[in-house]
């Protein structure tokens, strides 16, 4: 296992503000915190992911939020649910209990609900408000990775209350 951390940015660019996770992954490479963590995107979690998942120490799961707080919601994540009848898709929070149960890890995982707006159309674009929430989430991010709070919080271990940052 490695102890960079891995932001996992998914969903559906082509589906406007469901696009955001996808969004968050490409601007942290552009500010080049490629050098502090591992940084992925995908349309959909998938079983496979547990694999990738357990290589890091801590994860960060961004992905669009059509409610919830402005402009995000960063909280721990607990390893729950199991894949049933389809592998298809997953949520975060089983994809981490495959990987602690297959891989040994990560020790701590996030979730990122970047608050977006529109999603009932086709374009690869976002809203002016999904593109003022996803620059708070890189900022915020950003500051976390690279200072050590965010590793710091993780060895501090679950169960905290959620994050919301402007």
């Amino acid at each position: 296992m490695t102890a960079r951390a891995l932001v996992y940015g998914y969903g559906n660019p082509g589906r406007l503000d469901d696009g955001l996770g996808p969004a968050l992954v490409r601007e942290l490479a552009a500010r080049g915190l490629g050098a502090e963590a591992d940084l992925e995107t995908a349309y959909q979690l998938q079983v496979e992911d547990a694999a990738l998942v357990g290589g890091h120490e801590l994860v960060i799961f961004a992905d669009a939020a059509a409610a919830g707080p402005e402009p995000f919601e960063l909280r721990p994540l607990e390893p729950r649910g199991r894949p049933e009848f389809s592998t298809h898709s997953l949520a975060p929070g089983a994809v981490l209990a495959l990987a602690r149960e297959h891989f040994g890890g990560p020790a701590q995982a996030f979730v990122l609900g970047l608050r977006g707006y529109e999603f009932d159309d086709y374009g690869e674009r976002l809203s002016p408000g999904a593109r003022r929430n996803l620059a708070a989430a890189a900022d915020h991010v950003c500051r976390l990775l690279c200072d050590g709070r965010l590793a710091a919080e993780a060895q501090a271990g679950p169960g905290g209350e959620a994050h919301v940052r402007p």
